[in-house]
């Protein structure tokens, strides 16, 4: 395996580890604000989606992209808008298949919200943070390099 090839892989494992954590974050939070806070479901969900783009931007800061060491707010301000977009993505897939498509059952939203939208969210929020908040020299935002 090429040097280029593994470094790409470390990235978006590095990536994903982060997410994932992070996911977990907010989660966690959403559950414990709706539950024994007994904040209402929109507050509780901003909350708890600052604190997992916050973590986030800490992992990959500190993390995957380390060696780009971004300066000053732009760069968080930047990844708290492309997650934002990727949040976008996520209601926006909801809101074709439950509203346009119709399919109204937990297991269409969950599968359109949590699934698909997940994953579409997912791509963009890799590419938009690799593209415009931890950029390296010689890479635009391209897969190859």
């Amino acid at each position: 395996m090429s040097t280029r090839a593994w470094a790409g892989r470390r990235e978006l494992l590095g990536f994903a580890s982060v997410g994932f954590l992070a996911y977990a974050v907010d989660l966690s939070l959403f559950t414990c604000l709706r539950g024994p806070a007994a904040l209402d479901p929109l507050t509780a969900k901003v909350l708890s989606f600052v604190a997992g783009c916050s973590v986030a931007y800490a992992g990959n800061a500190l993390g995957t992209y380390r060696h780009s060491r971004p300066k000053g707010l732009r760069p968080c301000a930047v990844f708290f808008a492309v997650n934002a977009a990727g949040a976008a993505v996520q209601l926006l897939c909801l809101v074709v298949s439950h509203y346009g498509l119709g399919l109204t059952s937990q297991r269409a939203d969950t599968v359109s919200g949590a699934g698909i939208g997940m994953v579409l969210a997912t791509v963009l929020r890799f590419w938009g943070t690799r593209t415009w908040v931890f950029r390296t020299e010689g890479r635009v935002g391209s897969w190859t390099g």
